[in-house]
């Protein structure tokens, strides 16, 4: 019973990824996306750390996938697998795991507006630097070049973080009205301590 409601509550999770993933396909503001949001959900949710990892590596390839070949493909020759530049993404989603993991040994207001500024922070610093390794790059492979790199994206990094606070702000608050609702979608363990007239300690699940 208690595997069955695990893997309820773990579907639950990797959903709400996958949704935030493809809201990318929704028309909005360069940068506004839930990239962080979904990253930093899953890790601090996902009790199985590889998932925390590859949910949200999964969910963005898939949704890539849909953007280069329908919503772009006719930019493209033929079917769009994969691009270089994705490995910096891709790089940026690993790290915010990373921090999540970090960060939410607790679940809290607190943590979570940390990681909203934290998170496209990272994403920020990675994929610029990888747009100015890029063949395509607009400015040179000099220090200056790179610096000209950063400030041309501060406009996105700015989306960004106000992405990352709306999505993460809507994510998390879900995940916690749905859980309240409906207890055994919750993957942390709901015990509470109480202490007997006998001074023993007894743990109700």
């Amino acid at each position: 019973m208690k595997s069955l409601q695990n893997k309820k509550g773990i579907l639950l999770i990797l959903a709400m990824i996958l949704i935030a993933a493809f809201s990318r396909l929704i028309p909005h503001p360069s940068n506004f996306t839930a990239i962080g949001a979904m990253t930093l959900f899953g890790s601090a949710y996902n009790s199985k750390k590889y998932l925390a990892f590859l949910a949200p590596l999964v969910a963005m390839w898939l949704s890539d996938l849909a953007i280069n070949n329908v919503i772009y493909a006719e930019y493209n020759n033929g079917f769009v697998w994969f691009q270089s530049f994705q490995l910096y993404t891709f790089l940026s989603i690993a790290l915010i795991a990373i921090l999540g993991f970090v960060l939410f040994k607790k679940v809290s207001a607190k943590n979570i507006a940390i990681g909203s500024l934290l998170a496209p922070t990272l994403f920020f610093i990675v994929s610029n630097f990888g747009s100015w390794m890029s063949p395509m790059a607009l400015f040179p492979k000099t220090f200056d070049g790179l610096i000209q790199t950063y400030v041309a994206g501060i406009p996105f990094y700015r989306n960004n973080i106000m992405g990352t606070i709306v999505f993460s702000t809507v994510m998390f608050g879900v995940y916690y009205l749905l859980t309240q609702k409906f207890p055994k979608l919750s993957l942390k363990d709901n015990k509470t301590v109480v202490l007997t007239d006998e001074s023993q300690i007894l743990i109700l699940n």
